[in-house]
């Protein structure tokens, strides 16, 4: 099995920035640092808002040599913005203007007249294009009649202690890959909770953001991947 890859998210070093309006920290900065560390891939939400990546980060995050990850909404703008950029990977997700970070995953089931145009554009341009959904059965079956390759399970109901989930994220995991699907996981990862997640059967890649950052704060980023690294890497050795 190949290995576990690390996407790291840095929106929350634009927040950073943002919040004196300035050019410090630059979360390309950090992506060029991570990806020195051994990061696999870069993540960065472009928000209707802009309330922390911009458009220019995306254009120069689309630059390093690493793969770049465009979470967005499946919006006219967005789509229009992912197609003449060409990132990588385009992770459609849920989005409301009043929530701090994304709440839940996307309803795939019931949106299918919106996402279906834009997985098929995104899909035309090269772009491998991700599902963030709730580890649902319904979900999954609709990401896959959708005709998106990839679906990114929603871990904030587990990394909030919610019983069942880790059952639940493992029994999505398997149907994913019976259903021909590529399947990621994030939101909420850590330290403490990463091993159960990094083990299941059949993910293959882990996006992780915020712990990491600001984790980074007190032991350095590239401490803090290597050791989420190596947690990764124990716990996907070991996976049931």
């Amino acid at each position: 099995m190949s290995k576990l890859r690390l996407g790291l998210n840095v929106d929350h070093v634009a927040t950073l920035r943002n919040a004196r309006g300035g050019a410090h920290p630059d979360p390309v900065a950090a992506a060029e640092l991570a990806i020195a560390c051994g990061v696999d891939g870069i993540t960065a939400h472009l928000r209707e808002d802009r309330r922390h990546i911009r458009d220019a980060d995306i254009s120069r995050l689309r630059a390093l040599p690493a793969p770049l990850n465009m979470e967005m909404a499946a919006t006219e703008e967005m789509v229009a913005i992912a197609v003449a950029l060409r990132p990588h990977a385009a992770c459609l997700v849920p989005e409301r203007r009043a929530e701090v970070t994304t709440e839940g995953g996307l309803d795939a089931a019931g949106q299918g007249e919106t996402l279906r145009p834009a997985i098929a554009r995104l899909g035309a341009a090269g772009i491998r294009v991700s599902l963030f959904i709730d580890p649902d059965p319904a979900q999954l079956h609709a990401a896959a009649a959708l005709g998106a390759p990839v679906v990114e399970l929603h871990t904030g109901a587990y990394a909030a202690g919610r019983a069942g989930e880790r059952e639940r994220l493992r029994r999505a995991a398997v149907l994913a890959g019976e259903i021909g699907l590529e399947c990621h996981a994030g939101h909420g990862l850590n330290f403490d909770n990463v091993g159960p997640v990094a083990a299941l059967p059949g993910v293959r890649e882990l996006n992780i953001g915020h712990f990491l950052i600001g984790q980074a704060v007190f032991d350095g980023l590239g401490a803090v991947l290597a050791r989420m690294r190596a947690l990764m890497d124990a716990a996907s050795r070991g996976g049931s």
